[in-house]
């Protein structure tokens, strides 16, 4: 069974007459990449803000490596974040601005250092002033900044936002980097579904405060994946149908009422022929799936993200 890094039950948070949060679940798992998905103002930053101590949560709870009220206030030394860029300085180095934090931190073996900036792809630039970096290099950095003390966990609010198509690649290659050559977990924050759906393996849709849905990737892909839907109020007799008479294996049955098949070769009309001819009663059969997008309109309800 894999080890759970973050548990949060019913976890809220209130302020006046708002509902930040309102009830959320979520679990992550040892090497995850958690996509927090969520419009802004979803509550995604409030959850990373409870989370790693930024701001108290109004009920609920929460565990960090499965420890959790006092006890998980000293697992908290090894999660990294990034959820207020800390104030790096313009005239300052790379390595300069580390040294700094490396000082507020109270970390004394500097090797750490370029250790952090190797790791981000910013060993070259270690001597390179803040105020001539790029915005993924700046990006990159805080990263660096976030696993300067080797965390288990890290953190990481937006960090692809305002970047350019190259930047957010170099970005992707450092998150796989941290998770594959580190084994650290990620938990990322984004509005923007299909550039978190690159690197994460499990998702957590938010809206309002409210978690719409927590899914996996082999999940959302079904769940998007072009297919033929199947309506019936007899769910294994159709299965049985698809599979023996028409020779389908490639199908999923979701719930009580829906089958989905992802057979490219399938017929709609000679399908629903042969489930008239054994007597399976069938309400609709139908073209189903959605771009990532649109998908997760269909979550938030909106039009317009």
């Amino acid at each position: 069974m894999r080890e759970v890094v973050l548990q949060t039950r019913k976890l809220s948070k209130r302020y006046r007459n708002f509902n930040a949060l309102d009830n959320v679940d979520m679990t992550v798992y040892r090497e995850d990449i958690y996509g927090l998905i969520g419009r802004n103002g979803a509550g995604k930053t409030t959850v990373m803000k409870i989370v790693t101590g930024l701001t108290e949560k109004s009920g609920g709870e929460f565990e960090i490596f499965g420890k959790k009220g006092s006890d998980a206030e000293k697992e908290k030394r090894r999660i990294g974040c990034l959820i207020e860029n800390p104030a790096f300085f313009g005239n300052l180095t790379a390595y300069q601005n580390l040294r700094y934090y490396c000082c507020q931190k109270g970390i004394t073996d500097l090797s750490q250092i370029d250790e952090a900036l190797e790791l981000v792809k910013l060993g070259d630039v270690r001597n390179k002033k803040f105020r001539k970096f790029s915005l993924g290099m700046k990006q990159r950095l805080g990263i660096a900044f976030a696993v300067l003390d080797n965390p288990d966990l890290i953190i990481l609010d937006e960090p692809i936002n305002g970047l350019d198509p190259i930047g957010i690649s170099e970005l992707r290659d450092t998150f796989r980097r941290l998770n594959k050559e580190r084994g650290i977990t990620i938990i990322i924050s984004s509005h923007i579904l299909s550039e978190l759906y690159v690197v994460a393996n499990r998702f957590l849709f938010i809206d309002k405060g409210k978690v719409l849905k927590e899914i996996t990737k082999q999940e959302l892909d079904i769940e998007c994946s072009r297919c033929i839907a199947v309506k019936t109020d007899d769910i294994k007799r159709a299965a049985a149908v698809i599979e023996e008479k028409m020779n389908i294996s490639d199908y999923k049955v979701i719930d009580s009422e829906e089958i989905r098949i992802y057979d490219e070769n399938v017929n709609p009309t000679e399908l629903n022929k042969v489930l008239i001819q054994n007597d399976i009663n069938i309400s609709g059969i139908f073209e189903s799936g959605v771009s990532l997008e649109d998908y997760f309109k269909q979550l938030v309800g909106e039009v317009q993200l």
